[in-house]
């Protein structure tokens, strides 16, 4: 049996992104600043939208969902990594990889078809804009998100049933800052092709078709941007899609290049490098893009602070 040499018990070393020269030393305290602004940034994303009752669009609603799956993203690697870095303490339990494993892949797949969903929504939006209400209603929009966040967590479970089926019995050292599926293979004393060969099904899923959904519905609202006679609906249609457009590049770019590419291009430091950038620079950035360039938003948060310091 694979659990003959495993149990529960086992524990896997983080070997981390970082040591304690003073260079490494200011990049992590670089990321524990990213960190509390992506925290800050998605929590008032969330706080404001379902303050507000002018934001209780399925728009809005959508975007509250993208900022909670940063929020929970980001708590899912950054905290057990500052721990070990300050703790010295770099290890962690078959049960904590396995969990990290689970909410990473989850909130990642969840995030994926969100984004469609999100560009498809725009796409009715622009394209249809007197249907708007009846093709987007509560009831459909509700069922995409937890469609999404279901379809997310399948393929979460799936991940993490077949990576644990493995017998970790070389060294148990994880050349990265948090349980990666792919930092986890190299372990394993058993053959891993079938599990790779289902880790790239996995990835078409939850990468291509959403990216074809995305790339057909702004084809289409290209077009009707093009057919806009107003200069202004031009401009505000443009500023709507190009903040959703600059998220999809920034997060899809990245989980392209880390899990298209086959086993035998990875290196360790250039898998390190971008894990880092879409599970904790882009949290950051998410909040911040569609703060700034979107007005209702942005007057949202000035209402809030406004209310804060009367409190």
């Amino acid at each position: 049996m694979v659990w003959e040499n495993q149990t529960f018990n086992s524990i896997f070393i983080l070997l981390g992104i970082f040591d304690h020269s003073p260079t490494h030393t200011f990049l992590f305290s670089l990321v524990l600043v990213i960190f509390v602004v992506a925290l800050m940034g998605n929590s008032a994303m969330v706080l404001v939208i379902y303050m507000d009752t002018q934001l209780h669009t399925p728009m809005y609603f959508l975007l509250s969902q993208l900022s909670l799956m940063d929020l929970m993203l980001i708590c899912t690697t950054v905290p057990k990594m500052a721990f070990n870095y300050l703790s010295g303490n770099k290890s962690i339990s078959l049960a904590g990889c396995g969990t990290q494993i689970f909410f990473y892949v989850s909130l990642l797949g969840a995030e994926c078809f969100l984004l469609a969903v999100m560009a498809y929504d725009r796409y009715v939006a622009i394209c249809h804009p007197l249907r708007y209400t009846i093709l987007i209603n509560q009831k459909l929009c509700v069922f995409m998100i937890v469609a999404s966040w279901i379809l997310g967590s399948l393929d979460g479970v799936i991940v993490l049933a077949a990576a644990l089926l493995f017998s970790y019995c070389s060294s148990l050292e994880i050349h990265h800052f948090f349980c990666d599926v792919a930092a986890l293979l190299p372990l394993s004393c058993t053959d891993t092709s079938s599990f790779e060969k289902l880790l790239f099904i996995c990835c078409v899923v939850m990468l291509i078709f959403p990216v074809l959904v995305i790339i057909l519905s702004y084809s289409r609202v290209l077009r009707a941007i093009i057919l806009l006679g107003s200069g202004k609906s031009r401009h505000k249609a443009f500023t709507t899609c190009s903040s959703h457009l600059s998220v999809v590049g920034l997060y899809y770019g990245a989980a392209m290049f880390m899990y298209m590419r086959p086993a035998s291009n990875h290196t360790l430091d250039q898998d390190k490098m971008v894990s880092a950038f879409y599970t904790i620079l882009t949290p950051m950035l998410n909040p911040l893009i569609y703060s700034l360039r979107n007005k209702e938003v942005t007057r949202a948060l000035k209402k809030l602070l406004r209310l804060a310091k009367l409190i």
